[in-house]
């Protein structure tokens, strides 16, 4: 197993350059530039400043630099937020993003695989039909859509919870975590009950069942751990990108994550910060995904990794 991961780790190494390319010179392409929205300057103080970020240099050039500077770690400043290099920023946000996320996933997978198994023992009952009622309509809306509605309805009509800001009061997460959340629990669910219901008549359940064994023991020992495993596959990359930051979450509640710190990077064309929340997150997804493969050896027996 450890061969293994350390074979995927060397060839996710191809997979990130090629994302700090494409990313670099998508920036670049796009309209604008990070010293636009400045008063307006001399041109030789422009020439000054373009010069000291090097911007005045080829495009080549520029990219042969800052691939550099990020193989010995250094991600460069941020244009936009002064006496701040992009590793301060992305480390000063995470922590936050990892608290947001890493609550909600973890009570959207404890919920929805609950749910989902529930539904499945009871398939085609109006239990079943009401969770999978409203896992679609929690799927079908998405996150920009509830958290205003729980802004309105919770914040603003009856005045129980904040509806922005964070660390000052644990109150200040509930709207954020639960507009997160609902949409990953109506996704697991989904998920845990199609898998549960194909697993539970499988021939070794069958057979766990036939040797006598209690119901719950067939289904918690047995059924659950191959009905899982396309809900472990669905949670890697989800659980990458709900704890990275969810951008239009702390968008709309301001938190200062790294959600935020990416969104307001793209609307000031702050190149540094831009690709290294990119990267970070390109790094997640493939940490994520190689757990998620691991996890499987450790769920299914005749998973190998020869």
């Amino acid at each position: 197993m450890l061969s293994y991961a350390i074979r995927r780790l060397f060839g996710a190494v191809p997979t990130l350059l090629l994302l700090v390319a494409v990313a670099f010179f998508m920036m670049r392409l796009a309209p604008g530039g990070p010293f636009d929205k400045e008063r307006k300057v001399p041109a030789e103080v422009l020439a000054n400043l373009e010069k000291a970020y090097h911007l005045d240099e080829p495009l080549i050039a520029q990219f042969v630099r800052y691939l550099g500077n990020v193989l010995r770690g250094d991600f460069g400043p941020s244009f936009k937020y002064k006496d701040f290099s992009v590793t301060e920023l992305i480390w000063g946000g995470f922590p936050t993003s990892l608290t947001l996320g890493g609550t909600a996933i973890l009570l959207a997978g404890v919920i929805g695989i609950t749910l989902g198994i529930f539904a499945a023992l009871r398939q085609n009952t109006m239990v079943d039909y009401v969770l999978m009622a409203s896992a679609m309509t929690g799927i079908a809306l998405p996150n920009f859509v509830v958290a205003p509605l729980l802004t309105l309805v919770f914040g603003l009509w009856l005045s129980w919870l904040p509806v922005g800001g964070w660390g000052d009061s644990w109150t200040q997460g509930i709207l954020p975590i639960v507009a997160l959340t609902l949409p990953e629990i109506a996704a697991i669910a989904r998920l845990t009950r199609a898998s549960m219901i194909e697993t539970l008549r499988s021939n070794y359940v069958r057979t766990a069942r036939a040797k006598g064994l209690p119901e719950r023991v067939a289904i918690l020992r047995h059924a659950l751990k191959g009905a899982l495993l396309p809900v472990i596959s669905y949670l890697g990359p989800a659980v990458a990108g709900i704890i990275t930051g969810s951008i239009i979450i702390e968008q709309i509640f301001s938190i200062p994550g790294i959600g935020r710190y990416f969104v307001q990077a793209s609307l000031n064309r702050d190149y540094t910060l831009v690709m290294g929340v990119t990267i970070f997150y390109g790094v997640i997804i493939i940490l994520f995904n190689l757990a998620v493969d691991l996890i499987y050896g450790f769920l299914d027996p005749k998973v190998r990794y020869d």
